[in-house]
């Protein structure tokens, strides 16, 4: 492919809210490009882009699949996405690979956060935008009716360039309104054949071609002197204001049709051919060389350095890794050898492969623009950026998401655990919404990510890819406990049996210090009553103590510790018996000093259609939570809260109930407050029995 053929190019993203059927247009798309035979299907597990085996059981993408296919002598790469919130990092990271979206619309005229997010990253990485509505042969839909909740959430104008002909089971076909003609084909995933208008519903069309018009003439300063001067364009004209409105992130053309029969799919392949853009319509990306660290930019020139971003990793216990990733500049060859800018270690590129939904194709070369795979790349990780070893660059990497639930992952055998561990720490790196870590206190492996179906099928995978089965809990929160009085205590030890003894006398004074001060320890001993070399002792015996308090054996917080007093014998005493003395007497001086516990206060945003407002801060206030305040951003308001961790472990399916599936939140750990009053005996017995601490006098 020559340098000049980048521009036919197409690398195009299926996007939108999930349920909507991107998937079905996605194997749409190849059966009427011509490469495959039947209509794969997610309902019957037929379909070419459901990979993993929990799509194919639960119907629905988790991941992105990618699939070639030629039209129109260009060459389209289609990347499924998945459309659900807890899968959303996937298709981030996808439309880093792509050149054009496709926005997948409901004809039930809702619009969740989940398509606003993604429209938002398109904007943010300039990807061209066209829309097709579908499903308009299972319902009676107004398309006016349906596109205004998507017209109020997206910063373009929405521009039908098709209406449909008839409705529901009765749909022919539709109106192309660029070229003015009936498009109906003879059976399902027939060529369309263009026609004349009906005389029925030319009002109609002369209304929608009238929108069009002006739509398309505001692009540009030419095409609107043409309009206003004959109120009218050529196709040739609004065709090319089409283009430019699209690229520009002004204009949202809409298809329509059904790709269960074919109608409008072919419209679909056309616009990615002549509205979408190639790669090398897109700006140059930015990067940095990984020499200097100036900033230096990648055109998507095959003659230039090579650069390739990797977005996505695929690990198979038996295959390997696979690392799929985009050429921004330059090109990449079979065995060949290149630099990863981003961990200075080179890697032997294998065979490159196309993929081509469930099976891959070997390629020798991939060019600027091009998506491929490799297998087997040692240090490589998504988000890497590969470079020539030359002029390496560093690209930008991908974003990391926040996780909004965790779990306490809990082996079912004890001797898989720290296979569990190995086995999750190779899933975080095909899965950027998935954190792992070890819980410093409970020792536990916490599982966080974007919602409890993500997490749910982690561990399905971890079961079908690694053979290891965990149990899914709640995982303890992080409780701390502090003082609120001050009190004086005496540590001593005294253990004299024959021989050398164990003697340490110390007096200490406990006070409280202001939430997140932490801890202090203050030398007061005069006269020499301890030696100084046993000073640091004291306070090393104390930071020991200080991780198991005596109300719930959580650590010990916001607290200043004075010795101020003591005594030794020339020959029984020691570091080690001043040590245990010291955290005698804090434990003393804990338990008159009023202790109270202390519980993880979250900082939270939740973003939410107008209509729910009441409702989810009338649920924040039931969950003990504080109104900070609430922002509007149309249609949206944002409410700003703090909230105490235990209330909202579970908050995100909570949410989506309250506001079906429109809202959406972050959570942040803000500060440590007391459990109040008439909460924390119950809190108390409810941390020591889980934790099996018996309770004092026990």
């Amino acid at each position: 492919m020559a340098a000049e053929e980048v521009a036919r190019i197409r690398n195009i993203a299926i996007v939108g809210q999930g349920g909507v059927g991107k998937t079905l247009l996605a194997d749409a798309l190849v059966l009427a490009a011509g490469s495959a035979t039947r209509l794969g299907r997610s309902d019957d597990g037929t379909s070419l882009f459901d990979i993993e085996p929990e799509e194919v059981r639960r119907k629905t993408s988790i991941t992105t699949a990618i699939h070639h296919v030629p039209w129109r002598k260009h060459e389209i790469t289609i990347l499924d996405t998945p459309g659900y919130a807890a899968f959303l990092a996937e298709t981030r990271a996808a439309l880093t690979a792509a050149s054009g979206a496709v926005f997948v619309l409901s004809p039930h005229g809702e619009v969740k956060v989940e398509l606003e997010r993604v429209w938002s990253w398109c904007r943010a990485l300039g990807i061209p935008s066209i829309a097709y509505m579908t499903r308009l042969d299972r319902e009676e839909t107004d398309l006016d009716e349906a596109l205004a909740p998507v017209a109020r959430v997206v910063d373009a104008k929405v521009i039908p360039i098709a209406i449909p002909i008839g409705s529901t089971t009765g749909l022919e076909g539709y109106v192309d309104l660029v070229a003015m003609r009936s498009m109906t084909a003879a059976s399902d995933f027939a060529a369309p054949q263009s026609g004349a208008i009906a005389s029925g519903s030319q009002a109609a069309v002369a209304a929608h071609r009238d929108r069009l018009l002006e739509a398309v003439a505001e692009v540009d300063d030419a095409l609107l002197e043409h309009y206003l001067e004959s109120g009218e364009l050529a196709e040739d004209e609004i065709r090319r204001g089409l283009r430019l409105g699209v690229l520009a992130g002004k204009l949202l053309p809409v298809l329509v049709g059904t790709p269960a029969r074919g109608i409008g799919v072919h419209a679909v392949l056309d616009a990615a051919v002549d509205l979408l853009g190639s790669p090398a319509d897109l700006p140059e990306m930015e990067a940095v060389d990984a020499k200097s660290g100036q900033p230096v930019a990648r055109p998507a020139d095959p003659g230039a350095p090579f650069a390739a971003l990797v977005f996505k990793t695929v690990n198979d216990p038996f295959a390997g890794k696979l690392s799929l990733f985009r050429v921004v500049s330059g090109r990449a060859s079979s065995d060949s050898t290149v630099l990863n800018a981003s961990r200075g270690a080179k890697e032997r590129l294998g065979q490159l492969l196309r993929l081509e939904g469930k099976k891959q194709a070997p390629i020798g070369v991939a060019m600027a623009g091009e998506i491929c795979a490799v297998a087997k790349l040692k240090d490589t990780a998504s988000g890497d950026t590969l470079a020539d070893e030359k002029a390496p660059v560093l690209l930008p990497k991908l974003p990391t998401f926040e996780a909004v639930m965790s779990f306490a992952a809990q082996p079912k055998s004890k001797a898989d655990e720290e296979k569990a561990t190995q086995s999750l720490q190779k899933m975080m790196e095909e899965d950027l919404a998935l954190h792992i870590e070890r819980d410093p206190e409970s020792r536990e492996i916490i599982v966080s990510g974007s919602g409890q179906l993500h997490i749910e099928v982690v561990v399905e995978r971890l079961k079908r890819k690694y053979g290891v089965e965990v149990e899914l809990k709640a995982p303890k929160v992080p409780y701390r406990e502090t003082i609120k009085g001050r009190a004086e205590a005496q540590g001593k030890l005294k253990k004299q049996s024959g021989g050398r003894g164990q003697f340490a006398d110390t007096w200490i004074k406990l006070e409280p210090l202001p939430r997140g001060a932490g801890f202090e320890f203050v030398d007061e001993i005069v006269g020499g009553a301890i030696p100084r070399q046993y000073i640091p002792a004291v306070e090393k015996g104390i930071r020991e103590a200080m991780p198991r308090g005596i109300l719930t054996g959580s650590p010990v917080v916001d607290f200043k510790v004075t010795l101020f007093d003591g005594s030794y014998h020339d020959v029984d005493s020691s570091e080690m018996a001043f040590k245990i003395a010291a955290s005698l007497g804090f434990k003393d001086a804990l338990a008159k000093a009023r202790p109270v516990l202390l519980e993880p206060i979250m900082l939270l945003e939740v973003t939410v259609p107008d209509e729910c407002m009441g409702d989810v801060i009338g649920d924040l206030n039931a969950r003990r939570g504080r109104v900070l305040g609430v922002d509007p951003k149309p249609p949206h308001q944002v409410i700003r809260a703090e909230v105490p961790m235990a209330e909202v472990l579970k908050y995100a399916p909570d949410l989506r109930s309250m506001t079906s599936g429109r809202g959406d939140f972050h959570m942040a750990f803000a500060h440590y407050d007391e459990v109040p009053a008439h909460l924390s005996d119950k809190v108390i017995k409810e941390v020591r029995a889980e934790r099996g601490i018996a309770a004092a006098g026990e």
